[in-house]
């Protein structure tokens, strides 16, 4: 039922919470409660909050006129780890995925026009994920955005730093060539 749990640890979770004392099984029922009851997604850019606006879209320092597009809130949560982004996002809640039932109109993609042509955005970072549907979705934005005056530009790609030429794959050394720079 949870992703990333198979069944051998959803068997150790259940006997733990079987042989916990009921006062704390019971209090992760009520976290569990809380959680659904108090976090929902940010007004603005969709990532989760207890607030109205997450704690990115409330931050003074942050430039609200560059926008980083990720699939999910764990994709936010991924670069913002990196510490190298100094922007706001705003959170697809998935991706363009037709054999999955999941069409443009199931995304938050009128959300994002209308910050792009009320906010005063200038620049979309496309971070959406690099497979078949996430450069898609990229796609199918950028087509959407093509006549208002914003900058798009998508994650760099190819070899990771410290990485070895010969364990890369063709895909990363195929991105890595066609995303070269100037030295």
């Amino acid at each position: 039922m949870l992703p990333g749990v198979g069944k051998k640890s959803a068997e150790r979770m259940a006997y733990f919470l079987m042989m916990a004392p009921a006062d704390k099984a019971l209090a992760l029922a009520q976290a569990i409660r809380d959680v659904k009851a108090r976090v929902h997604p940010c007004k603005n850019c969709f990532n989760l909050t207890e607030d109205e606006l997450c704690p990115i879209c409330a931050d003074s320092r942050r430039d609200p006129t560059v926008v980083c597009v990720v699939e999910q809130t764990k994709d936010l949560l991924s670069l913002e780890g990196s510490g190298a982004f100094h922007g706001v996002y705003h959170v697809l809640q998935g991706r363009i995925a037709p054999l999955e039932g999941m069409g443009p109109e199931k995304l938050t993609l009128d959300a994002l026009v209308d910050r792009v042509r009320k906010q005063g955005v200038r620049e979309i970072v496309m971070a959406t994920n690099p497979t078949l549907e996430g450069d898609g979705t990229a796609l199918f934005i950028s087509n959407l955005l093509a006549n208002d005056p914003v900058k798009i530009t998508r994650l760099a790609r190819g070899i990771p730093t410290g990485s070895v030429l010969e364990f890369a794959n063709r895909e990363m050394l195929a991105d890595a060539l066609r995303g070269r720079q100037s030295f």
